[in-house]
């Protein structure tokens, strides 16, 4: 069995910790990935506070194992740290913002019981993460999709994090696509690995199923880091798929916001019980598998992984094959090299 200090840490099976995806991972992931032995999240920035707490209990109706949740400092509201802490979920993911700014939230958490893990994009605020008291950090390297914190690659970040501090927990996020990655990241010295774009491309997932067939067909070339989809979200840097917007936007020059083609115009609604929201060109929000409308404008977040996703499976089927392949990447490429 796969098992390193994470598993103990979170009462999982396996170190496998599936991204906390806006939008994208809602509680039908997150449940599939904590029954199949990993530590499943789900993704809370696209929803309200009554939606936070339908998504968590229904999430805690499909699995009695250990479930996280992903909160984004920026779309952080009244109430919703509270509503998060009532749940007593196992992790509390927190991600952009300066962790010594939230020790009194990290430490709510912490006395109901909820790890909190810090997602970092270099060693400095790994080192600000570990002094405002978390109990993981995750470092996210820059291959990675969706919304991306630092400039360093995954390859060059985890060593340099454990280096800097040797005792921290540590996740790796960012190019992880299946057991190959994960048996390097811990090689490197994380404790686990944390993948998105490949959970994006399963059954449960809430995407789009455009949205999920373009991860399925696309290499790691086809991806771009920019700061293009920003309404709702300014100045934060995102990795995504190339597609027709951002193509519109390269061939008139890439101009600033306030200059881009079809700025402003409503091109998507999304629509689920809580909540109703139009959204326009260069909205931050991603394709769900609730939204009507012009689904190829919205941005198609993806991490260079994505040229190792070759089909749509089930969570849980895929926690059992990076577990299997990272195992037998161990034990039949690692150990033997040993003489």
């Amino acid at each position: 069995m796969l098992h390193t200090r994470l598993c103990d840490i979170f009462g999982i099976e396996f170190p496998i910790v599936s991204a906390g995806m806006g939008g994208i991972a809602g509680s039908g992931l997150a449940a599939a990935v904590s029954e199949a032995g990993g530590l499943g999240t789900i993704g809370l920035a696209a929803f309200t506070r009554d939606g936070i707490r339908n998504e968590i209990a229904s999430a805690q109706r499909c699995t009695s194992k250990p479930l996280a949740a992903n909160l984004i400092v920026p779309f952080l509201r009244p109430g919703i740290l509270e509503i998060v802490a009532e749940s007593k979920l196992a992790a509390v993911t927190f991600f952009w913002g300066d962790p010594r700014e939230h020790e009194s939230a990290i430490r709510a958490f912490q006395a109901v019981g909820s790890k909190v893990i810090w997602q970092c994009g270099g060693v400095d605020e790994a080192r600000r993460a570990v002094d405002a008291g978390v109990d993981v950090v995750m470092a996210q390297g820059f291959e990675a999709g969706g919304h991306v914190r630092g400039q360093v690659s995954t390859f060059a970040l985890i060593p340099a994090i454990r280096d800097a501090l040797p005792e921290v927990p540590l996740v790796a996020a960012g190019g992880i696509g299946d057991g190959r990655g994960l048996a390097a990241a811990l090689a490197l010295g994380a404790d686990g690995g944390a993948l998105g774009t490949r959970f994006l491309a399963t059954i449960e997932a809430s995407a789009h199923n455009s949205y999920k067939e373009r991860v399925i067909g696309a290499q790691a070339a086809d991806t771009i880091h920019t700061t293009l989809f920003d309404v709702g979200w300014p100045d934060a840097p995102h990795r995504v798929l190339r597609t027709q917007v951002v193509e519109e936007w390269e061939r008139v020059g890439r101009p600033a916001p306030g200059n881009r083609p079809g700025e402003g115009v409503t091109i998507v609604t999304l629509r689920r019980s809580d909540v109703e929201i139009p959204l326009v060109n260069y909205s931050v929000l991603p394709p769900t598998d609730y939204a009507e409308g012009e689904i190829e404008r919205l941005p198609f977040y993806a991490g260079q992984s994505c040229g190792l996703v070759k089909e749509l499976l089930p969570a849980g089927e895929i926690v059992r094959q990076i577990v299997s392949e990272a195992s037998q990447v161990i034990a039949h490429r690692l150990s033997p090299l040993i003489r």
